[in-house]
């Protein structure tokens, strides 16, 4: 007795183990893929922050930057771009002039104003080789270039260059922009701060000319994730060596100028980790990147108009004391962006959101110790799912797997929100998820593995359907049963006995074997449910243990594909064994009461009722009428449209007053339909003439048809009876019936 729990106890050591081993593989591979992020993982990731980031943000933001816009109006009134550059330095001027504390332009100014008359003047001489002089016009007008480079050497302006990451695109005669000028602290065993920062492979600056007399430059590049989203910003940039500020922080370094010591660049081991600038403390990635807090869509801070500025038409008020982002918003020079809260979002106000996030104090932080909080998360995660998953019942796991991920995502949510801190809740949701389905499937499939051989026996005894309602359904394993419209299939071999004295019991078997497996298997595609072998009959329904729609249909179906499949075996049972099989089938629907019938200990699933009885009734009436299919006039509603219909006779069958409209119904498959239909016009017309008692013209039309199919018995019955009727005048059935006084 000791043996059977030992037993038990080591299955499911096993069962456990499995689970286990399979949930920290799962933990595993799940920590792997958060520490090497695959480019498709990541990509899930960032719209999983887009979403956060989409409901936390604020639209506050401080009154101290505007965006002058060299806007469509301003191309519309002062011509298309690029404008003369005595032009920009006019607009430059009048910025300063209203007072504004710094000036970022996001334009590159890397070649010669093509308009500037010296230029003007050494083309036509190249090109055509004519001397163009400009008589009346200062000295001082004769080059652009330095109209532009005397003003910016009067104003706090800042000029935007870009950094190449490929190949060398730089002519040699450069004036290289002027690096970052910070104080570097690092804590003991750091490396240099520029190693961890992007590495550049050249630049493209502005004009020596301007690099010389601009108060500072800064870089205009901005780093786009893998879909091309701007969610986070290089602050600065390491070339040849050095560090290099972004033109959103040399613009603020140029507008608190002499208010603030040099910034203060704190490395770790790790990398960068913030630049300190006054009495604000710039959150930084590793790599120097900032996490942008995007104040809201394209458009949200102040734009300018610039061609109005140079009409004198806005007032100085909107640009005193505000840091100006030079920038343009016209059609075809739009800088585009794509921001987690807007498509299209201006260049521009890339720079203008970080001096805004600095000023502001207003930073999403993402400090070192969060990738380790995030794996501690998977694996934490990981280890409760396998255990509750490989230990507890489904009604715990759910809840407690439910309140998990709930955790994770406001955890996630509120850190976001409340603290600015971006804590990533997209893989520990990924264990959750993988372990939860993972695991749970494969308990399901164990413990299927362990029902398989009880469920393998049961079915041997009762049909497989009825297995499945039962296992899915116990409540069902009673002696009540429901009532149901039911179609019903009785099927017979005729004369089985007589052929069987022939034949060995071994070859009985066989022959039983190869008839009933295709028999069965034409009513399980039908969808039907196989009750019983009678012997050498088969009894089975359609519409139980589960809804059948169009079961009527189905049966009708079934039984012409019996009787079609027949045709092809008794070429087989021919051969093999001598003989040829001729069946009877009765098909009729009606109400019937469906369920498990027997006693407490033993119990069959079946039908009962006087529905059965009647199906029962027309197959054996198949060998009266000399018929291979009777059915009734319950199974003509849903019959397919491709079949052909007799009637046959209007019969009160042993046991039932109400009598029976019986048909038999012809598949086309192994029948010359065009003769079949004369056949059956024929027929109907002495049929009608039987139901007038005109049975002398009755008579001639079945006896032609007699001697036309002798093979049809049902003819010569008719023929018969109107015999009897001819010699027995007023003796006619009045209404129609034939009684059957045998089952």
């Amino acid at each position: 007795m000791l043996q059977i729990p030992k037993r038990v106890s080591k299955v499911f050591e096993k069962f456990h183990l499995t689970i286990l081993a399979a949930g920290i593989a799962v933990t595993l591979l799940t920590s792997m893929v958060y520490i090497f992020k695959p480019t498709y993982i990541s990509l899930l990731e960032y719209k999983l922050y887009d979403f956060y980031f989409q409901k936390v943000y604020t639209e506050t933001k401080t009154d101290s930057v505007a965006i002058v816009d060299i806007d469509e109006y301003s191309l519309n009134k002062f011509g298309q771009w690029p404008w003369p550059r005595y032009r920009v330095a006019l607009l430059l001027q009048k910025i300063n002039v209203a007072g504004a504390l710094a000036v970022g332009a996001d334009i590159l100014f890397a070649e010669p104003d093509g308009t500037s008359p010296v230029v003007l003047q050494k083309a036509l001489k190249r090109d055509l080789n004519v001397d163009v002089q400009f008589e009346g016009l200062p000295k001082g007008l004769l080059d652009n270039d330095q109209i532009l480079a005397n003003v910016l050497q009067k104003g706090p302006f800042v000029l935007g260059y870009s950094f190449a990451f490929t190949q060398s695109v730089v002519k040699k005669d450069i004036l290289a922009p002027a690096n970052l000028n910070a104080v570097e602290i690092r804590e003991p065993g750091a490396i240099p701060g520029y190693h961890h920062l992007f590495e550049a492979r050249d630049v493209i600056p502005p004009m020596p000319v301007f690099v010389r007399n601009a108060a500072l430059t800064g870089f205009m590049n901005t780093m786009t994730d893998e879909d091309g989203v701007v969610r986070k910003t290089p602050l600065i940039i390491s070339w040849e060596d050095k560090i290099y500020p972004q033109l959103s922080l040399a613009t603020l370094l140029c507008a608190l100028k002499d208010k603030i010591p040099a910034p203060a660049i704190k490395v770790t081991k790790k990398g960068i980790e913030s630049i300190k600038l006054g009495d604000a403390v710039i959150p930084l990635q590793s790599n120097g990147a900032i996490l942008i807090n995007y104040r809201g869509p394209g458009n949200t801070f102040p734009y300018i108009s610039a061609g109005k500025i140079l009409e004198d038409k806005i007032s100085p008020e909107l640009l005193k004391g505000k840091i100006i982002f030079l920038g343009t918003s016209a059609a075809g020079l739009l800088d585009i962006r794509i921001s987690p809260l807007d498509q299209i979002y201006p260049g521009v106000e890339v720079h203008a959101t970080v001096v805004d996030n600095i000023l502001s104090k207003d930073f999403i932080q993402r400090p070192d110790w969060v990738p380790g909080l995030e794996l501690i998360c998977i694996l934490l995660w990981g280890c409760i799912t396998t255990l509750l998953i490989g230990w507890t019942s489904s009604t715990l796991t759910l809840p407690i797997t439910f309140m998990l991920a709930i955790s994770a995502l406001f955890g996630g949510f509120w850190t976001f929100d409340k603290l600015n801190i971006w804590v990533s809740p997209f893989f520990p949701m990924i264990v959750l998820i993988l372990n939860f389905s993972i695991l749970n499937l494969q308990k399901f499939w164990q413990s299927e593995r362990q029902k398989k051989f009880f469920r393998s026996a049961f079915s041997k005894y009762v049909s497989k359907a009825v297995v499945d309602q039962l296992t899915d359904n116990p409540e069902k394993l009673s002696l009540e049963g429901e009532e149901k419209n039911i179609s019903i299939l009785f099927a017979d071999i005729r004369g089985f006995t007589t052929l069987s004295e022939h034949l060995s019991p071994s070859q009985v078997t066989e022959l039983l074997h190869d008839y009933f497996t295709p028999i069965t298997q034409i009513i399980i595609n039908n969808h039907g449910t196989h009750d019983k072998f009678i012997g050498d009959a088969v009894m089975c329904f359609w519409n139980a243990p589960v809804d059948v729609a169009h079961h009527e249909q189905l049966a009708v179906k079934s039984a012409l594909e019996i009787l079609d499949a027949l045709h092809d075996l008794n070429t087989e049972f021919k051969n093999k064994f001598g003989i040829q099989l001729k069946i009877g089938i009765g098909l009729h629907s009606g109400v019937c009461r469906v369920g498990n019938m027997g006693s407490d200990d033993i119990f069959d699933y079946t039908i009962i009722g006087d529905n059965v009885n009647l199906a029962s009734r027309l197959e054996s009436l198949t060998k009266f009428y000399g018929l291979q299919l009777l059915v009734d006039e319950t199974m003509l509603k849903d019959c397919p449209p491709d079949m052909l219909i007799q009637e046959i006779d209007l019969v009160r069958v042993k046991g039932k007053e109400k009598p029976a409209r019986i048909y038999t119904i012809y598949s086309p498959s192994h029948d010359n339909v065009s003769q079949r239909e004369i056949e059956i016009s024929a027929y109907k017309k002495g049929l009608t003439l039987y139901r007038e008692n005109s049975f002398v013209e009755a008579e001639q039309y079945f006896r032609e048809l007699s001697t036309t199919y002798p093979e049809r018995k049902l003819y010569s019955i008719y023929q018969e009876r109107c015999t009897h009727f001819i010699q027995n005048p007023g003796n006619e059935n009045e209404d129609g019936v034939f009684v059957h006084t045998e089952k």
